[in-house]
């Protein structure tokens, strides 16, 4: 029985070895290999702007929200704040912050934000409630907080436990315009935002989506038991909404109302490990994916023994795992889906040579934004007028 376990540990650091090796070297496919041939595939490059995040140092506009006024648009940094693009002076100014306990380091170098992110705050899914103006924010480490018209520091609204489980990666969010209800995801209840490596080679199961209601405070356990649930949007006639589920690389649909109410089906399977999600003024959804889940990667999410293994082992994954990745490079791209599932578009950065992740895909009068957690820019992408 003493051998065991050292057993365990020993393949378990084999197969670091062979995964740190794979990712390092292996060159892997295009991103739109596996894409219908029926969709239409757009390289970055061929109508785009970098706008670059200058101001402060901070990187990763992971997500991105217009105010009701069409102003911005505003995203959350790796520093804790929330930033506005002002189109007449063409830069990015501070608009609000989702922490009241910032410290000094909050805008020290980006290779210190994460060390920090539990004090300064990391702002992921935004989105307007158009009647009030309000910003809600999903925060990584404070969870759901609202920040007011004007900006300042946002006001918590769900930082603690939710039926006794704590909220410990709040993710993405979308509102019900026509009765304010905020729906949001929690990724995880044991794994910080900042360990999200770990939390998918472990196959953790504790995400959650919430509902609630600013008016009443109520607050609702939708969905549990979700393996990295991600970016969340509602439908345009508020009948669903559907569910990024990254770790499985699929959306899921939740019914709200129907006679399929309270029911869960998968709603399309995706490519690689999806991120955000919002709906197109143009139809469907837009979905990012953060990178190719290609087939190395599979074979070790099949086997949850192995994932285990690896988190058991005295590294830090996601600081590898980024490391690697830089030297590899990224494979993200973004997808629009119709009403249904179906490919209608992707939107890939092939040619550029600036290979990054994409977490969300935002589209307002013509232009997709595209965001990343890790660029030190935003992606401004002009979609031709044949595909408006």
């Amino acid at each position: 029985m003493g051998m065991r376990p050292q057993l365990h540990h020993l393949t378990a650091a084999m197969v670091a070895v062979v995964v740190t090796a794979w990712l390092a070297y292996n060159p892997g496919v295009r991103p739109s290999d596996d894409i219908p041939k029926t969709s239409v595939a757009v390289g970055v490059s061929d109508a785009y702007k970098m706008v670059l995040i200058e101001n402060g140092g901070a990187v990763g506009p992971e997500s991105f929200a217009f105010d009701p006024h069409g102003k911005g648009p505003y995203a959350g940094v790796s520093d804790g704040r929330i930033m506005k693009w002002d189109i007449l002076e063409n830069h990015w100014v501070d608009f609000a912050v989702t922490s009241s306990n910032r410290v000094d380091e909050c805008r020290g170098s980006y290779k210190e934000h994460a060390k920090n992110e539990h004090i300064c705050g990391r702002p992921l899914g935004l989105c307007f409630n158009m009647a009030s103006g309000q910003l809600y924010v999903a925060d990584a480490y404070m969870g759901l907080v609202v920040i007011e018209p004007n900006g300042g520091t946002a006001t918590k609204l769900i930082s603690h436990a939710v039926q006794d489980q704590p909220l410990g990666f709040t993710n993405g969010l979308d509102i019900d315009q026509n009765t304010g209800a905020v729906y949001f995801t929690t990724s995880s209840s044991k794994y910080e935002r900042r360990n999200y490596v770990s939390l998918i080679l472990s196959g953790d199961k504790s995400g959650r989506v919430i509902k609630y209601e600013p008016k009443s405070k109520e607050i609702t356990v939708l969905v549990n038991n979700l393996t990295f649930p991600n970016g969340v949007a509602l439908s345009k006639d508020g009948n669903y909404i559907l569910i990024v589920e990254t770790t499985k690389c699929r959306i899921l649909r939740y019914w709200l109302e129907t006679p399929k109410a309270g029911t869960l089906e998968v709603f399309a399977n995706l490519p690689g490990f999806g991120d955000n999600i919002k709906r197109s003024p143009r139809g469907g959804f837009w979905v990012g994916i953060h990178s190719k889940r290609e087939t190395f990667i599979k074979w070790i999410l099949s086997y949850p023994w192995i994932g285990k293994g690896l988190v058991m082992l005295p590294l830090d994954m996601t600081k590898m795992y980024s490391y690697l990745a830089k030297i590899k490079g990224s494979s993200g791209m973004a997808i629009r889906l119709s009403d249904e599932g179906d490919v209608l578009e992707v939107v890939e950065d092939d040619r550029s040579g600036n290979r990054k992740s994409i977490s969300e895909a935002e589209e307002k009068d013509g232009i997709l934004w595209l965001g990343s957690v890790d660029a030190s820019f935003a992606i401004k992408y002009n979609i031709p007028m044949t595909q408006e």
